[in-house]
């Protein structure tokens, strides 16, 4: 019986440290994540040439605001060839960056995800300014500790 009341008790703890971080996120399959995948796919493909595809490393939900990480790929996991894409050759990115590792910040205006800020290359957290962190903490809460 005490152990029932444990595992009952450890199930109740975990709900609300989930419910406590006050964001979801989206599964695989579903409109919602399709639609942020999306929104994200035209930077990408600006950048990147099409076709893209995403790895998502993070994807974080909270009411009209949403925060992705992703790794950009061709379809089938192939790796993007960076000296041969758009983005490489106006000079879009550092010489010795992570191209293909993405961020977004969303919001949701009229009903659809809309791609408010991106970095795909970036060399640090560039999302954690405090600006950013005034409207987006619901999402990414943990890089704006103490902002």
């Amino acid at each position: 019986m005490r152990r029932i009341a444990l595992t009952v008790g450890l199930w109740v703890l975990l709900a609300t440290l989930a419910s406590a971080q006050g964001w979801h996120e989206p599964k695989r399959g579903t409109a919602e994540r399709k639609a942020l995948m999306d929104a994200l796919r035209g930077p990408a493909q600006s950048l990147f040439g099409a076709p893209v595809e995403f790895v998502v490393g993070e994807l974080r939900v909270s009411g009209n605001l949403a925060f992705a990480m992703v790794r950009a790929q061709r379809p089938g996991g192939v790796p993007i060839q960076i000296e041969t894409t758009p983005g490489w050759a106006r000079n879009e990115f550092m010489y010795d960056a992570d191209h293909t590792s993405g961020q977004a910040l969303y919001r949701k205006e009229g009903g659809r995800w809309v791609v408010k800020d991106y970095t795909f290359g970036a060399t640090d957290v560039w999302w954690s300014y405090g600006p950013i962190c005034k409207v987006y903490r619901p999402v990414i809460a943990d890089v704006c500790q103490g902002m």
